[in-house]
């Protein structure tokens, strides 16, 4: 009881030194729960920002894809380029029927879209023309008994700019790129026909588009146009997949050069965590003679920014705790210098140097215990200014964070603390007591 009363009776004595000891706990505080609460969802966050350019997955057929390890003809994984950049059809295929299978991995969930394509060239007018059929905005009904709406309409091409409107799967229409336009003279609401090897296919243009790359030489339509042109019905060359992943990391890396060299151990690790190349190797599974990789760009792009955006924060709080232990160690040396003459005073009654360098702490760690709980609560609207200032949503604060900044700021005190507590050893209670 005694102990407690001397504690509170020194708030009154030194009360401007305690609230900046406080203030500066508190910002720390503040700044730490903020900088770590951001780090550690930084990476959902920076995800679904990169899958806005794009899909992060590509599927192929098995031979489509040997020829293009080998010769990097500019359609893999690798490239991210659209089947439109390329000069010759396709002679391997999926079937798009089982397209819908990607929805029944494991990480289903993290399948956010996907859209299948058969890439052919038809002539029109009587100049050769890349011919892209895709899904645009197409329900799905799943065996599970969901419902599912997914399409290049619906994210995968968000850099696109667009006039007119999109053609509805299924129906005789097309969106023409910018270059092709030019090109062929055609408008919005032109009538056109496509042939191909003795086939004809009218279809109305409904809107142009803008891409940036190769894909503006293009005609895109729903897959039946294409698919009747090439008299390849169920047919498709590429299915690009829009997935929200997790950064590669060594395991992932191991897997993706050779999944049957992990322990079983690593292999329940790298198969229940959303790797691009886990995920890749599910979706191989449930779509036969496929093969599956990871754009590339777009993997090492989200890995550095991460590393990078992540490496910046946890600096920010290194040097924040950096900054708070000095101010608190000054502090308490200040204070310690001020209160000599109460420190001997107690030591002369008998109170032992633990007990004096006791009564000092718990003061100092009331104090900041105060600072940190509200610097705390500073620090959760902080950064959900940060998520939706620069991501556009809020943030997901895990306890974990407030643990290990409670745990940081426990240490980083108890540092401060205990290098400015050993002057209290140098106060004899004769020499302060006589004004020496």
């Amino acid at each position: 009881m005694f102990f407690t009363r001397m504690v509170a009776r020194s708030f009154s004595r030194q009360l401007r030194k305690r609230l900046l000891i406080a203030l500066t706990v508190g910002l720390s505080a503040a700044v730490s729960v903020a900088m770590l609460g951001v780090v550690f969802d930084v990476g959902d966050k920076l995800t679904a920002e990169l899958t806005t350019y794009g899909s992060n997955i590509v599927v192929q057929p098995k031979a489509n894809a040997v020829v293009t390890d080998l010769y990097s003809t500019g359609t893999g994984s690798d490239s991210g380029n659209s089947g439109a950049a390329t000069s010759q059809d396709p002679t391997a295929f999926l079937n798009e029927s089982d397209a819908s299978n990607i929805k029944t991995i494991f990480w289903a969930y993290n399948i956010t879209n996907f859209a299948p394509e058969l890439t052919i060239h038809a002539s029109v007018n009587g100049t050769d023309t890349p011919l892209v059929g895709t899904w645009f905005n197409k329900t799905l009904h799943l065996a599970s008994g969901e419902t599912t709406v997914v399409g290049v309409q619906d994210g995968m091409r968000s850099w696109w700019k667009t006039s007119g409107r999109w053609p509805k799967d299924g129906a005789a229409e097309g969106m023409i790129g910018s270059k092709a336009t030019a090109r062929l003279g055609v408008r919005t609401g032109d009538t056109i026909t496509l042939g191909k090897n003795g086939r004809t296919q009218a279809i109305t243009i409904v809107g142009q588009y803008t891409s940036g790359d190769n894909d503006d030489n293009a005609i895109y339509t729903p897959t039946t146009v294409t698919q009747t042109l090439a008299g390849q019905p169920d047919s498709v060359n590429k299915i690009e997949v829009k997935a929200l992943t997790t950064p590669d990391n060594d395991l992932a890396r191991k897997a993706a050069k050779n999944p049957a060299a992990l322990s079983q151990d690593e292999w329940e690790t790298w198969y229940c965590t959303a790797y691009p190349s886990s995920i890749a190797y599910q979706i191989e599974e449930a779509l036969p003679g496929a093969v599956a990789k990871q754009v590339r760009q777009v993997a090492a792009l989200q890995g550095n920014v991460l590393n990078k955006t992540r490496a910046v924060m946890i600096l920010m709080t290194a040097l924040t705790l950096i900054a708070a232990a000095v101010a608190v160690a000054n502090l308490m040396a200040a204070s310690i210098t001020e209160r000599s003459s109460e420190l001997a005073l107690l030591k002369a009654l008998g109170a032992t140097d633990s007990k004096v360098s006791r009564l000092m702490l718990a003061e100092t760690a009331t104090v900041s215990l105060a600072g940190a709980l509200v610097g705390g609560a500073v620090g959760s609207g902080l950064a959900q200014i940060i998520g939706h200032v620069v991501f556009g949503s809020s943030i997901t604060m895990r306890p974990m964070v407030y643990l290990l900044v409670f745990v940081l700021l426990a240490v980083v005190v108890c540092i401060a603390s205990l290098s400015s507590i050993r002057s209290i050893l140098s106060v004899h209670p004769a020499e302060v007591l006589h004004g020496r």
